[in-house]
């Protein structure tokens, strides 16, 4: 009978399965794996996911373990796939405006090498300095540039995937147009490990911009903030970054920080502008909110822009100093921003729960953070946080909205992904992922 360490690029060893069992969600469900294979080529991934085809054993692909619901954790009876050691970038071509990387590259790292042949790898995930594209394609992660550049998809050309039988196919193409066949890039971008193993990707890069200006914006309260989203919107201008704040998360902030974010107001939008014309965008960004905010801060150098940033930049941390963070997503069309976060605040207050809301507005994406008492991260979530989540997925899907709009279904929101996507579209997307990974072991009991 073949064993779990069988494969000579599997190891059992009880610290190689704990570094790989928990991920950032906080899953409270994960267990050490009962393998693990650190790949370092393309051959080697073919290799064990042939042998876990063969076997019948389920495979979880991870790269940074950076994701937040619990796509990537350790499942009894499987191993993960580390793809950790994939982390070449294999060219920038300046002339084409794309890379060509592998799954490990840091996101960070291939924006700083690409900005020596100015240009910039715009999606920017709050886990830019450590999470890898490997697990921002399997994710479709977004970030603070998403209102002007979109999300991973948008930036995907082409994908090198190693199908559930060890098979190695190549989608897409090197082209910035193409409609040749079904557009599977598409398909694989944001399929968490659930329909093929991601081992290469050919990226668009973008100018990067050679001006920007920042505006900090203060508000009375958070449903006028999110008024004045709507105000920028209609006014013409597209910010690369438009970020909103409550009162609360400023708290927070001034308490890690020092700084004096809450007194200005109860709500913050943090706003960059960029290109030839940033400055000039930023003038109609300002004018379009002259009557809802109560003070406006402005900068054009990349030292006080950063400063105007840092407190988005913050945010989490500041309440991972206070207690457990749950860490949600949602998105809202965005006229119904100010509507999202009256009901969120009564939900917060009919459930006993701190709800602490930031996000990214300029595309309707909000963060309802329910912090809880300072708990282990695999200790139980507190009845009344759940019910709270529970109700914002709810909230979420009664304004038009979504239960995840960049950090995945994982294992932490499966069911309410059946509730969105209803029973006819959840059991089509069954039928394709049965297609492509006929004996089920790719990601088991993740995404649906």
């Amino acid at each position: 009978m073949t064993t779990i360490d069988a494969h000579p690029l599997i190891s059992t060893a009880p610290a190689d399965l704990a570094a790989v069992a928990a991920d950032r969600s906080g899953w409270p469900f994960a267990v050490w794996p009962d393998g693990v294979a650190v790949p370092s080529s393309v051959d080697d991934v073919r290799s064990v996911v042939a042998w876990a085809h063969a076997t019948g054993t389920p495979v979880v692909a991870r790269g940074a373990g950076s994701g937040l619901a619990g796509a990537s954790v350790g499942v009894e009876g499987a191993i993960v796939l580390d793809l950790s050691r994939l982390d070449r970038i294999v060219e920038i071509d300046p002339d084409e405006q794309l890379a060509r990387v592998e799954p490990g590259v840091v996101t960070a790292e291939l924006d700083a090498r690409a900005s020596a042949h100015g240009l910039m790898y715009a999606p920017d995930p709050g886990s830019v300095g450590i999470s890898t594209i490997g697990g921002n394609i399997a994710t479709n992660a977004g970030g603070l540039r998403g209102a002007k550049y979109g999300v991973t998809r948008d930036h995907v050309l082409a994908l090198d995937v190693v199908l559930a039988d060890g098979t190695l196919i190549h989608v897409g193409r090197d082209t910035l147009k193409g409609v040749t066949g079904y557009d599977l890039v598409g398909l694989f971008t944001g399929s968490e490990g659930t329909l093929g193993i991601v081992v290469g990707a050919t990226l668009r890069l973008v100018p990067r911009p050679v001006r920007t200006a920042t505006a900090s914006a203060a508000f009375a309260d958070l449903e006028s903030a999110a008024r004045a989203v709507t105000a920028i919107t209609r006014s013409g201008a597209r910010p690369a970054v438009l970020e909103i704040l409550d009162g609360a998360t400023l708290a927070a902030i001034d308490a890690l920080e020092g700084t004096s974010l809450r007194a200005a107001g109860d709500a913050l939008l943090i706003v960059q502008t960029d290109g030839f014309g940033a400055e000039e965008e930023l003038d109609v960004v300002v004018a379009a909110i002259a009557g809802l905010a109560t003070a406006v801060e402005t900068a054009t150098d990349a030292e006080a822009s950063d400063r105007l940033l840092f407190s988005r930049r913050r945010a989490l941390p500041a309440l991972e100093a206070i207690g457990r963070p749950l860490i949600e997503d949602i998105a809202v069309p965005r006229a119904r921003l100010a509507e999202a976060v009256r009901a969120i605040r009564q939900i917060a207050a009919e459930e006993g729960v701190r709800i602490f809301v930031f996000g990214h507005a300029g595309d309707g994406n909000l963060h309802p953070i329910i912090v809880t008492d300072a708990a282990p991260t695999d200790a139980p979530i507190p009845a009344a946080a759940q019910a709270a989540a529970d109700r914002i997925f709810a909230l979420a899907l009664a304004l038009g909205g979504t239960i995840t709009a960049e950090h995945g279904v994982g294992r932490l929101k499966r069911e309410w992904a059946v509730r969105e996507l209803g029973p006819d579209v959840h059991a089509l997307q069954q039928r394709l992922r049965a297609t492509l990974d006929p004996r089920g072991i790719l990601n088991p009991g993740s995404s649906l």
